[in-house]
């Protein structure tokens, strides 16, 4: 997106380093596939895909708000990340995988039905509820969102489905500037869980087990869906959160506890934010460590 931008590829070359340790080593590695536009109009407006094709540029850069740019390759990326996350539905929906992570960029869920923001295009973690259920035969699914910055595009998807759960811890008041405890869709299945800058893990995980996770417990779903996003480190840029890698290392575990109980273990983790390299490798590592475990 252009010369110092958070939003790097070297973002996924750290993640590519930190995986490449023996721990990792028994890891199934797939490329991802490029999502059909068919995959991507379940959930945005053809209006808006139109748009961002004729936004997409032939050199250069083309802004699309304050931090959001195409360059001649995005669209094609985000195509190719909307295809990891349905790889990876497929892959643990049909039994082939337990549970699976995603490493894809650009992230996703700050797009909305028709807009681009933050950083995203397509909403891929929306592609991949949206593929289970018209797909895969789902009939409900759960995603949990421990972004730093709320999922609004995510949750503006999903705000009228009865058949998606959309739960977010973030940091609140701050961008986005959604993401409160009273937004809650039209049938109860959107749940905020906003935390106050300077919060630490302690928080984060105590509102992760008293708020979000009674809620996905009780809607049941067939597939736990992760928005991953790692910028709720102590070391990131972008937030204000005090959250250390063995946090994520024990939301996972809870995560998979309790999808254990209510959907065989199915989970797909999506890469969201984590702009501090050494803290998202570190963060990242620890995550998939937990996923492995199960």
């Amino acid at each position: 997106m252009g010369r110092g931008h958070p939003e790097r590829p070297d973002r996924v070359r750290a993640i590519e380093q930190a995986l490449s340790e023996s721990l990792f080593g028994e890891l199934l590695r797939i490329v991802a596939p490029k999502a059909s536009r068919e995959d991507v109009l379940r959930v945005h407006s053809e209006a808006y895909v139109a748009a961002l094709e004729r936004a997409s540029p032939s050199e250069g850069l083309t802004p699309l708000d304050a931090d959001t740019a195409m360059n001649a390759r995005t669209l094609d990326a985000a195509y190719f990340a909307a295809g990891g996350a349905l790889a990876a539905v497929a892959a643990v929906m049909e039994k082939r995988a337990r549970n699976a992570f995603v490493v894809a960029r650009p992230p996703g869920h700050h797009a909305g039905v028709a807009s681009p923001m933050g950083f995203c295009f397509l909403n891929n973690v929306a592609i991949a509820a949206r593929n289970a259920i018209a797909v895969h035969g789902a009939q409900r699914v759960a995603i949990v969102d421990f972004d730093v910055h709320h999922g609004n595009g995510t949750q503006e998807v999903f705000w009228a489905d009865p058949t998606v759960l959309f739960c977010s811890t973030h940091q609140a008041p701050f961008y986005p500037g959604t993401g409160w405890r009273e937004e809650t869709g039209e049938h109860g299945t959107v749940v905020n869980a906003p935390l106050r800058a300077g919060a630490d893990g302690e928080v984060f995980l105590e509102a992760l087990r008293e708020v979000v996770l009674p809620r996905v417990n009780a809607f049941r779903p067939d597939l736990l869906l992760i928005s991953a996003g790692f910028d709720a480190h102590r070391d990131d840029p972008l937030g204000g959160l005090r959250l250390e890698e063995q946090d994520y290392f024990e939301a996972t575990q809870r995560l998979l506890e309790t999808a254990e109980k209510c959907c065989e273990g199915r989970v797909v983790s999506l890469l969201e934010g984590g702009y501090d390299l050494t803290a998202l490798a570190r963060s990242v590592a620890a995550h998939v460590a937990a996923l492995q475990g199960a």
